[in-house]
């Protein structure tokens, strides 16, 4: 059973989404025959990457509102990251453009490792402080997760899998996602935002059994004695 996931790596409710989800599979009992494909989206295409820059500052101006308001919206979603296990830490995030970004997890998906990607991208991002738009970084990162240095240096220092991520953008519009995360089932079902644990459950268990239906039970015996509910045996 496939499951495309669209998300941003600067969305906090795309890691709180990533987690309640995880936290589902690990309780599925046919997780092995789940593939989770991770799919590129902008929440911000324009978006100008600034290394000095403050977070809160950019939302408080964003959506013309105070900073102490701002801030009030970042302590919120730290708690509720907080909830699944996740520590943000938004006074150290640095707002920044993600293209780059999820070229590099379509290089890891190559590679077999783009849940991993996208998870240390996430991490980065939400917890770490660093800078998910500078090369020597993402470079690092690459590294670490086991790529080939000379793959991660070639497609960050190109415009290589920037089709890739259009693609994936395109398919968003095509389907109406107007938000993320956005999980796709079985390219049938999907489900918007980063439901509850149980939610996710119950969607795994019914696109399992819609597509892996139960035989029916079928007799091959004679009629023996047997006794009904109503209490009539013969």
């Amino acid at each position: 059973m496939k499951v495309e996931i669209w998300s941003d790596i600067v969305c906090p409710f795309c890691y709180i989404g990533k987690r309640k989800f995880e936290n589902a599979l690990a309780q599925f009992a046919h997780r092995d025959d789940v593939e989770i494909v991770w799919r590129s989206f902008e929440l911000d295409p324009e978006a100008k990457t600034q290394a000095a820059g403050n977070l809160n500052e950019r939302l408080a101006a964003k959506y013309g509102r105070s900073v102490k308001w701002a801030k009030q919206m970042s302590d919120n979603m730290t708690q509720t990251a907080a909830e699944v296990g996740l520590h943000f830490d938004f006074d150290k995030a640095i707002p920044a453009n993600t293209f780059r970004a999820h070229r590099l997890v379509h290089l890891a998906a190559q590679h077999g490792l783009q849940d991993a990607a996208k998870e240390r991208l996430f991490k980065a991002y939400m917890e770490d402080g660093l800078n998910v738009d500078d090369v020597p970084t993402l470079q690092r990162l690459g590294t670490e997760l086991g790529l080939p240095a000379e793959g991660v240096t070639r497609v960050l220092t190109s415009d290589e899998f920037a089709q890739d991520v259009r693609h994936d953008e395109y398919q968003a519009r095509q389907i109406g996602v107007r938000g993320v995360p956005y999980f796709v089932f079985a390219d049938k079902y999907a489900v918007s935002g980063a439901q509850p644990t149980e939610l996710f459950q119950e969607v795994l268990e019914k696109v399992w059994d819609e597509f892996n239906p139960k035989p029916a039970l079928q007799e091959i015996s004679p009629a023996g004695g047997s006794c009904t509910v109503d209490g009539v045996c013969d």
